[in-house]
């Protein structure tokens, strides 16, 4: 006895395969997007970061290197900054308890 086997839809089958395929390739493309986003950051990081290391070290040895400026010999001229911070006024206390005597 001979059973007829049913007929196989080929259309259907490969209508599904070609779906998938494309959804899979889809999220395959997205995901690799996503990857090289990250990578680029990374690297534009990395390159800002050198960038900035190199700067602070060129600016630290120029400073380091130049002359250090002398202290002016005489003191500025009174006016508008004389009440500055860097001065302080001379203060001489004399203690009442000590009574001089004028006799």
């Amino acid at each position: 006895m001979t059973t007829a086997a049913p007929p196989i839809n080929n259309t259907q089958f490969s209508v599904n395969v070609t779906t998938k395929s494309q959804e899979q390739s889809l999220y395959q493309s997205s995901g690799a997007i996503v990857a090289a986003i990250v990578v680029g950051v990374i690297i534009i990081f990395t390159v800002v970061l050198l960038i900035l290391k190199t700067y602070n070290r060129r600016m630290r040895v120029k400073r380091e290197l130049e002359p250090k400026t002398a202290k002016p010999a005489m003191p500025p001229a009174l006016g508008q900054n004389s009440n500055s911070l860097s001065q302080h006024p001379t203060v001489t206390f004399i203690p009442v308890d000590i009574h001089m005597q004028s006799r």
